[in-house]
């Protein structure tokens, strides 16, 4: 008996060694197709040395940077960060119910689960610049299409990371829970939330600084913040005036990145990145 369990261990090893050489021998092959595919695509432009000529010129009108476009970016700073933190907030209200649907183990039927989790994919498929230019032609230039393009994107993300949180949740609390008599609802607020809050606060940190880095690039396309300037000097080649904006974008992503760093420290009793 113990001989044919010996066996049967040393088979299913030999099948997973196999299956990861398999593996690792597809994303070898697809590593190398895409390169050889990139250098046959793009490799004359790389070599050339006009390409490397244009480079140093636009990077040379650059500098050095403008002082005189930073006076005017304090309300566009203010309307990126308003729409970083509105995205998010947005995002994570409308991942949370979500994601308990999509979870396996707290949705109500596995139909509900299958339907939600392709509705998360549609929503993180599409890039956020294009669905901020469709926000901006359905509603205009301004504030609001950043928030409801960046809010679409990050609730399909937030979503999925949440629902997968859930579903790695320790079954063994939520069968306490209904041991004790607790209801469903009892068994997600005592048995699941406390596990997943840590993480879920965590990925919502992470999303809120990717948020203010998007939203400068949504702003380019009309939809508000420091984006907008950054194109409106770029079309009139005031590339000084572009340089001293990415200097400022720079510094305000390092302060955010800071401050997520902060408040995860601070609530999770984590170090931050």
């Amino acid at each position: 008996m113990s001989l044919t369990g010996s066996a049967s261990r040393d088979t299913t090893r030999r099948a997973a060694a196999t299956g990861r050489s398999l593996l690792i021998t597809a994303v070898g092959l697809l590593v190398a197709a895409s390169a050889a595919y990139t250098w046959w695509a793009g490799g004359a432009a790389l070599t050339s040395g006009k390409s490397l000529r244009n480079f140093v010129e636009i990077v040379g009108e650059m500098l050095p940077p403008d002082p005189k476009a930073i006076p005017r970016l304090g309300r566009p700073l203010i309307e990126t960060v308003v729409m970083s933190v509105m995205a998010t907030t947005v995002s994570a209200l409308a991942g949370i119910p979500l994601a308990f649907l999509a979870a396996r183990t707290t949705t109500p039927h596995p139909a509900v689960s299958l339907a939600i989790k392709g509705l998360l994919n549609a929503l993180r498929t599409i890039p956020e610049l294009i669905v901020a230019i469709l926000f901006v032609a359905s509603v205009g230039f301004g504030l609001l299409p950043g928030i409801l393009a960046l809010a679409v994107c990050s609730t399909g993300m937030l979503g999925k990371f949440y629902a997968e949180a859930i579903e790695k949740a320790d079954a063994g609390m939520a069968e306490a829970v209904l041991s004790c008599g607790g209801s469903r609802f009892h068994v997600i607020v005592f048995g699941v939330v406390p596990q997943v809050l840590a993480h879920a606060v965590d990925y919502t940190l992470y999303r809120w600084e990717h948020n203010f880095r998007a939203s400068t690039v949504v702003g380019m396309v009309g939809a508000g913040g420091i984006g907008f300037e950054i194109v409106a000097a770029l079309r009139l080649m005031q590339y000084r005036e572009v340089s001293a904006m990415l200097l400022v974008v720079f510094v305000i992503v390092q302060l955010v990145d800071g401050f997520g760093g902060l408040i995860r420290t601070r609530l999770l009793g984590t170090e931050a990145a």
